[in-house]
């Protein structure tokens, strides 16, 4: 099964078992990083027209302002970036730092189909 058809079938199987709120992709950032910057550059533009990027959009943070009160149980950690995936408030993975676009999308794939398969009734 290809990469594209394992994300599909995650993503059903999530947002099948979560009706209230998706998934987001939280991205912690900060001014001047640079990895950050990177990932504007390999990934932010294509983002929103992926499969993840529709079943968890992206949402940016800034990690120097106060966190928005909806994100107060989260950890951002250190680094930036993070990315965690957020899940009805709720931290279901995280990516910590930029890994490149060859391993971005993987681990990405890896959270969202583990979020899935925790959530499929036994």
């Amino acid at each position: 099964m290809n990469r594209s058809a394992v994300t599909l079938a995650a993503l059903a199987a999530l947002s099948a078992l979560t009706p209230a709120r998706a998934a987001e992709l939280v991205m912690f950032e900060r001014t001047g990083c640079a990895w950050c910057a990177r990932f504007d550059s390999d990934i932010a533009p294509l983002y929103p027209k992926t499969d993840e990027g529709r079943a968890a959009p992206l949402r940016r943070v800034d990690r120097d302002q106060p966190l928005p009160a909806d994100l107060e149980g989260i950890d951002p950690g250190a680094f930036t970036p993070t990315f965690i995936v957020v899940d009805n408030g709720r931290e279901i993975g995280r990516i910590r730092g930029y890994p490149g676009d060859a391993f971005f999308f993987g681990l990405l794939d890896r959270i969202l189909a583990n979020a899935a398969a925790s959530q499929t009734p036994s």
